[in-house]
């Protein structure tokens, strides 16, 4: 059996999965090894399993064993057994986060394209919640690019202190590859023409 994934949010009492046999007499329902540190519980007589408790998703996942003991001889000990493998998805819990949610940079004047400043967010999920990426929300966007994976913002060509606008605004995101939705942090980078 392999029911569907489940949240880190699931709640104690959940239902998983229904374990039946195919038998004429009736049966017992027991876990019998594997569900060493306690999540699940089984009806002993439906077979209906639900979660125990909260669930911590660096345990997972759990593949336990489930037996149906027929229950109308015990002299003869009749039982079978089949594997239940549970898996469970770390949910998103946090967005990506800048150590400054504005930075003043400077760059002088008729410089061709260069890089502007290193941007680096935190998130502090795991795996591919944890994994981000890099964007411009807004400002000019022909002067200006970011490499998404790295978040370095770079111009794209030269300025004149002179004849444009003096002070640029860009903001960037961040975001997260998360499940079940992903999640931005922004920052504002204002750009200063040097003369």
């Amino acid at each position: 059996y392999k029911p569907a994934p489940l949240s880190e949010k699931t709640l104690p009492d959940t239902f998983v999965v229904h374990i039946r046999v195919s038998y004429k007499d009736p049966v017992t329902y027991s876990i019998v090894s594997g569900d060493e540190k306690g999540y699940f519980i089984i009806d002993s007589s439906t077979g209906i399993i639900r979660t125990r408790k909260n669930l911590k998703p660096e345990d997972f996942p759990v593949s336990f064993r489930v037996r149906a003991t027929d229950s109308s001889n015990a002299a003869l000990f009749i039982f079978n057994e089949v594997s239940v493998n549970v898996e469970v998805i770390d949910e998103n819990d946090f967005p990506p986060v800048f150590p400054h949610s504005l930075i003043e940079e400077g760059l002088e004047e008729n410089v061709s394209a260069t890089q502007i400043v290193q941007l680096k967010a935190q998130d502090n999920d795991t795996g591919r919640n944890g994994f981000l990426t890099y964007g411009i929300l807004s400002g000019d966007e022909q002067k200006f690019r970011i490499n998404e994976s790295t978040g370095t913002l770079y111009s794209t060509t030269s300025f004149d202190y002179e004849e444009e606008p003096r002070e640029y605004q860009v903001v960037v995101y961040a975001e997260d590859d998360g499940i079940p939705e992903k999640k931005r942090g922004y920052c504002t980078v204002v750009i200063k023409i040097i003369d």
